[in-house]
Formats: structure tokens, C-alpha cells, sequence
């Protein structure tokens, strides 16, 4: 868990696809006057590849080790809101690195609505499969897999169904303290 009594200087939402890390991220990082950040969409540019392509040609295994590079540049950059990955707590590397870099709010949603939400996505598409079954039944399984990843490392879980506003005013009462 974070030391509460250091001020917060980087903010790390975590969360499975589709549970509002980029939107939130955003309205977070507009409403402190701080930087955002992507770290799929900055490992993506870094390789000159989509997430696809990526996995293709280097494999999950490959697409991770990107995403834990992408992880490790946010560290020494204050004033910042990250959104990571979905599978950025796969690695107890990254697990112990966003623990240690900042604030980490978990966005949970139930399986319906991040289904909900991935089925009306039209990104969707060019994210690959994790599990090659229907969008409910990954979710579920992926779901059930990563939660106690996702809660091992963040301070507070947030209902990623909530209103933005509301979720970014929970979070900038967090970092005030």
C-alpha cells in the first residue's frame, strides 16, 4: 500500500479493458493541471506497431516486456495520470512498480458492463483476443484472473459505473490526502 504521507505525485489507474482508465485519466489529469499518459498508446508509438501486430510478431510475451518499459518510464515524471494496461499487473515487477510510483486506483466494473462497453467499442476489433472465446465469457474469465492483481496493488477500488466527475473528485480527494 502507499505511505499516505507523502504527497501524491503520479497516479496509476488500473483496471480490466474497458473500465474508463483513459477517460478518467484524462478528466483527472485536466482537472490537477497534470500530464496524461497511455501506456499502450505510448508503447504502441515507441514500437511503430498496434497491440495486434505486436503480439503477432513478438507475442504476449513480447507486447509485455513493452508494457513493463512503459511502466518503468513513468517513474521519475511527477505530476503525472497513467493509464495503464489491462495485463499491467500481470508481472509482480510492474505490481511492486506502480505499489511504489503512486497513487493506484483500481476501476472495477461488473462482467456486464465491460462487455456492454467493449461490444459498443469500436477499437474493440483490433485488440486481440486474450482467450479466443465471446467477449462476456473472456471478460469473466479474464476478470476472475486478474481482480486480486488489480486490488494487490491499488489503495482505493473505484466503481468504474460511476459518473467521471464523480470518480475524478474521488481521486482528487485522495491525492489531497
Amino acid at each position: 500500500m502507499n505511505d499516505n504521507t507523502r504527497p501524491v505525485r503520479r497516479v496509476y489507474l488500473v483496471g480490466p479493458r474497458a473500465s474508463g482508465k483513459t477517460t478518467v485519466g484524462k478528466a483527472l489529469a485536466a482537472r490537477a493541471g497534470w500530464n496524461f499518459e497511455d501506456t499502450d498508446a505510448t508503447l504502441t508509438a515507441t514500437a511503430g506497431m498496434t497491440v495486434e501486430q505486436i503480439v503477432e510478431r513478438e507475442g504476449w510475451e513480447g507486447f509485455r516486456r513493452r508494457e513493463t518499459e512503459a511502466l518503468r518510464a513513468t517513474l521519475g515524471r511527477d505530476g503525472l495520470v497513467v493509464a495503464t494496461g489491462g495485463g499491467m499487473v500481470l508481472a509482480e515487477e510492474n505490481r511492486r512498480m506502480l505499489r511504489q510510483g503512486g497513487l493506484v486506483a483500481y476501476l472495477c466494473g461488473s462482467v456486464g458492463l465491460l462487455a456492454g462497453r467493449l461490444a459498443r467499442d469500436p477499437l474493440a476489433a483490433q485488440r486481440p483476443s486474450l482467450t479466443g472465446r465471446p467477449i462476456a465469457e473472456e471478460v469473466a474469465e479474464v476478470l476472475t484472473a486478474r481482480d486480486p492483481l488489480y486490488r494487490e496493488c491499488a489503495r482505493v477500488a473505484l466503481d468504474a459505473g460511476d459518473d467521471v466527475r464523480a470518480l475524478v473528485e474521488r481521486l482528487v480527494s485522495l491525492m489531497e490526502g
